[in-house]
């Protein structure tokens, strides 16, 4: 067969085989990191998305061939590194993915680096830490404790205590815990019974909120806002009887072996609320991502995780594919007028369209600038002393744009990077997240 130049078949992708000893080979590692570096220096489009390509094609240009060969194999690791397991790369440039005989999927390709990585013990503490969600979440939802946590985040000496402790950069935005979590708010089987389930298409009109480390300890109203709107469309709204991080920190540290301990905690009980009738929602595209396509990858034989991915929505996801069968409520009260939107790079990755963009058109008097650029955040990398000027570098063109669309708000599905482009604002603003903006145009 002759060797195509780009594909033009839909991309797939292959089962993460990282239970396979195989996968932890370290000579095999760098062979396939040697020959997808060279595919990519020969191709070069994805130069303008993450710092992890220029950190490959710059090591490759200042070498005496100028071609991999002369690159020092230590970089091949800075290149890992610098990787954030975005997609976008996979997504929206390289024309060399599966099917494609060249077999190029560069963010999973990390992933098994990262995984190698972490299977030799040369993980950071710091880098433990910060992935460690629940454990930090909980200590730090302690009442006293969460005070202090949020006195020294805000305190310019504080941050620089966290610096030498953490390796955490000054500069970098760092989320507040609150001791009155959503699970101290709402009760678990709130309203189980106050409404009848009513279907429209595949939703079946009753949701079990799967509230995420972010919305229970950081944003508690994220969930808040979440079920105001979806009771106020008439759907039954319960918590999940308890979670564990849907792993996605874990993941993107290369600790698999985590990442299947949440697994066995979070879809068991999934799968029993989804045998009851309930659809799973969850407020963070990150999370939902994990569980559509992450957690599906790794276990591909596994029955529960494709029932759970087949019953996980984003919550504009499920509003919209109601609204297409006569079941969303648009009693909008209120304009919105002009909104800056981010697109998340883990929403777009699940290949929903713009459905967030979609409602909030709905409301009159609404217009909707969507803006599909990285944010650089990852949760993670942003607050890096060593990767968080970067990581605003590649936010840039993000908040140059909110600048510039002058909107009356400006606003992203995921509520981190809306947080990294309000560091990067010359003036200081608040993003609004989606969910707020509907409650509000619902007038609730």
């Amino acid at each position: 067969m002759a060797v195509r130049e780009g594909s033009l078949e839909a991309p797939t992708r292959h089962p993460i085989d990282w239970q396979n000893p195989e996968y932890y080979n370290e000579q095999s590692l760098m062979e396939e990191l040697e020959r997808v570096f060279d595919i990519c220096h020969g191709c070069r489009r994805c130069f303008s998305l993450c710092h992890a390509f220029p950190t490959l094609f710059d090591a490759i240009d200042e070498s005496e061939t100028m071609e991999l060969d002369g690159v020092d194999k230590r970089v091949y690791w800075d290149v890992v590194d610098h990787c954030y397991l975005c997609d976008m790369c996979y997504m929206t440039k390289c024309p060399y993915v599966p099917p494609h005989e060249w077999n190029v999927d560069f963010p999973h390709l990390m992933l098994r680096a990262k995984a190698f990585k972490h299977s030799q013990g040369k993980t950071r503490v710091r880098d433990r830490i910060l992935t460690a969600t629940d454990k930090v979440g909980t200590l730090a939802g302690i009442p006293v404790v969460s005070s202090v946590v949020n006195a020294v985040n805000h305190n310019r000496l504080g941050r620089r205590v966290v610096e030498e402790l953490l390796e955490v950069h000054p500069d970098a935005v760092l989320p507040n815990y609150h001791a009155k979590t959503l699970r101290r708010r709402f009760s678990t089987e709130r309203n189980v019974d106050a409404v009848a389930a009513v279907g429209a298409g595949p939703t079946r009109g009753k949701v079990a909120l799967f509230a995420t480390c972010y919305s229970n300890y950081n944003e508690p109203e994220l969930g808040e806002n979440l079920i105001a709107i979806f009771e106020h469309n008439g759907l039954p709204v319960r918590l999940t009887e308890t979670e564990r991080c849907c792993g996605m920190p874990k993941l993107e540290l290369g600790d698999l072996q985590a990442v299947r301990q949440a697994k066995e905690v979070n879809v068991p009980q999934l799968v029993k609320l989804i045998d009851q009738g309930w659809d799973v929602v969850a407020p963070v595209p990150s999370c939902v991502l994990m569980f559509k396509q992450e957690l599906p990858l790794m276990f591909p034989d596994d029955a529960d995780v494709a029932k759970v991915r087949d019953h996980i929505y984003d919550p504009f996801e499920y509003l919209m594919l109601r609204h297409k069968h006569g079941q969303l409520k648009t009693d909008f009260k209120a304009n919105l007028g002009k909104i800056a939107y981010h697109v998340a790079c883990h929403l777009r990755v699940q290949n929903l369209g713009m459905k967030t963009r979609e409602l909030l058109q709905l409301i009159p008097g609404t217009e909707v600038e969507a803006i599909e650029r990285c944010s650089g955040h990852d949760g993670t990398y942003a607050v890096k002393k060593e990767f968080h000027e970067i990581s605003m570098k590649i936010c840039k063109p993000v908040i140059n744009r909110v600048e510039k669309a002058a909107a009356d708000h400006y606003s992203s599905d995921c509520p981190m990077a809306g947080h990294q482009i309000e560091n990067g604002l010359s003036e200081a603003r608040a993003p609004e997240h989606p969910l707020k903006l509907l409650r509000q145009a619902y007038g609730i």
